[in-house]
């Protein structure tokens, strides 16, 4: 049912999008006494997890460390089912965080952003949603997510295809159901990966055109037992505390040792036991994966030796290797069963790098070769367009009518991925240059929405109007991230982490790779320095004292 609810004409805080950031902004923003209301293009709360309702998507951070920390009264009343959630039993607690905390009343659905503005004279920001409405505040939080906008493939015709397109990040809401059908999956990212064995499952065939394999780890998915709950529950304080210490915001165990430093037997005997424990902390079974060629290499040997125990028919097992990029510089996949959905008898693997897709027509796929595919529906699994896509799709102008478009077009430039120079009191919540994808998200919002909650407390305080990254704070900040970058392997990849399947999108590393803890020391550390970086102006004074 379409949100009726009108508008304020002016809130202190305009929020975009009602995800987990914008929900956790809610409630501090009420918290510190300011108006606020969320503006969100979906029909619920959730962000990613209201879009992605694909078969088989689930999270890749386990339940218990992917929540909200900041009430210990929602961590233990809140009881996750599984170790890893599925989307289904995440938007349930999504909906429950907004109903606990009463966040409805001040959100806004079914409306799109389309331009936002910045009135200098005016001190507040101006937005427009595609209803033609407008809402007015000092302050702007674009709480928009890291994959919120859905990239389609580059191939002509894709409008002709009678049968039914889905992309994995807009799924239905309805029930899709695949019996009897020839199904085609673009793509072998994340989403695909998850989703390719439960539509195998389903469907008459499958058929499945990947460019680029991905490595993948099992997730070793399981019911949470209520004891092992409730233990972890007993500890809750100590393993935020210790995760937040930890380089990727995730409990990962790790192993505080070279890869190069131990024997072939040992090395082997690390990653059997990551590999049997299952997820993403198979990357932390030595601390040089991520940094060192020949380290990364025994990492990958040993998942592609994986791929070839497990898939039966050797040519599909060396199609689903990966051998051009180090492990892990693309995220590492979480699955249940990918490889070996390859020897079932109704799913065909079609590499589409030696030969290419040439055009979708009205039943199905034809290669550039000449090969068709007749096709009842088409799963574009073909990702995002990450981190700044959705920023970017808003018409935002800050100072003297300053893009954002303009201002990002050699990359996006940052402070802290917090706020950008040139657009005062705009605040991105996991920008462009914070750790954001490389983390647990719900780590790295809570840290963000909890800076942006003090900032604005502490500019009420001082008698503060406005604050603004400076144009070399900026510079010094995206040179840092660019330096931490060439540090490690992540640029050898042609990943989205890179912008690099988006045609034309510069190419930087988009997120900070040098760690949470050190990152949220900086941010806290430029707020205990009066907001060091930034330039803040006070009030003006009421005219009969000038």
């Amino acid at each position: 049912m379409p949100d009726t609810a009108p508008l304020p004409e002016a809130v202190d805080v305009a929020v975009v999008g009602a995800g987990f950031a914008g929900l956790y902004l809610l409630h501090r923003l009420r918290g510190l006494g300011l108006t606020a209301v969320a503006i969100e293009a979906g029909s619920d709360v959730g962000g990613t997890w209201y879009w992605n309702r694909y078969p088989g998507a689930r999270c890749d951070v386990q339940s218990l460390e992917y929540s909200f920390g900041f009430d210990e009264a929602l961590q233990q009343e809140w009881r996750w089912t599984e170790r890893y959630a599925a989307q289904a039993e995440i938007l349930a607690y999504a909906r429950h965080v907004a109903e606990r905390y009463d966040l409805r009343r001040d959100i806004r659905f079914g409306r799109r952003v389309t331009a936002a503005r910045w009135d200098d004279a005016a001190r507040r920001w101006t937005l427009t949603t595609d209803r033609g409405e407008t809402l007015r505040a000092p302050f702007c939080v674009m709480a928009t997510g890291c994959l919120s906008t859905a990239k389609l493939p580059e191939v002509p015709g894709i409008g002709e295809f009678r049968g039914r397109v889905l992309h994995t990040g807009a799924w239905p809401h309805e029930p899709v159901d695949f019996a009897g059908e020839a199904v085609g999956v673009i793509g072998t990212g994340s989403s695909a990966i998850q989703a390719i064995p439960v539509i195998a499952g389903q469907a008459k065939s499958l058929t499945v055109f990947q460019r680029t394999p991905n490595y993948s780890v099992p997730a070793r998915n399981r019911p949470l037992e209520d004891g092992a709950q409730a233990a972890w529950k007993e500890r809750y304080a100590e393993h935020r505390e210790r995760a937040r210490s930890v380089r990727n915001a995730i409990l990962t165990d790790l192993n505080d040792q070279s890869a190069l430093a131990v024997d072939d037997a040992e090395r082997e005997r690390q990653y059997e036991a990551r590999w049997a424990r299952g997820g993403i902390p198979f990357m932390a079974s030595f601390n040089d994966l991520i940094l060192d060629e020949r380290a990364n290499a025994t990492a990958a040997a040993f998942v592609r030796g994986k791929i070839r125990e497990i898939v039966e028919d050797p040519a599909t097992a060396e199609l689903l290797t990966p051998v051009d990029y180090p492990i892990g510089t693309k995220r590492i996949c979480v699955d249940s069963d990918y490889y070996a959905t390859f020897n079932r008898p109704n799913v065909t693997l079609v590499d589409v790098r030696s030969d290419p897709i040439a055009a979708v027509t009205a039943d199905g796929v034809t290669l550039r070769g000449g090969r068709r595919f007749r096709l009842d529906s088409l799963v574009c699994a073909t990702g995002f367009d990450a981190m700044t896509g959705t920023l970017q799709a808003i018409d935002i102008r800050g100072r003297d009518g300053l893009g954002l478009r303009d201002a990002w077009a050699h990359g996006p430039q940052t402070l802290l991925g917090l706020a950008v120079a040139g657009f005062p009191n705009l605040f991105t919540v996991t920008g462009p240059g914070s750790p954001s994808v490389l983390t647990n998200m719900l780590v790295a919002i809570e840290q963000h929405v909890d800076w942006i909650a003090g900032c604005l407390a502490w500019l009420r305080q001082h008698g503060q109007a406005t604050i603004e990254a400076t144009p070399e704070a900026q510079a010094g900040w995206t040179a840092e991230v660019a330096a931490a970058a060439a540090r490690t392997l992540y640029p050898r990849a042609n990943s989205w982490y890179m912008g690099r399947n988006v045609p034309g999108k510069p190419q930087v590393l988009l997120p900070y790779i040098g760690g949470f803890p050190q990152y949220a020391r900086r941010c806290a550390d430029t707020a205990a320095a009066g907001y060091a970086g930034f330039r803040i102006e006070p009030l003006r004074r009421p005219a009969a004292a000038e």
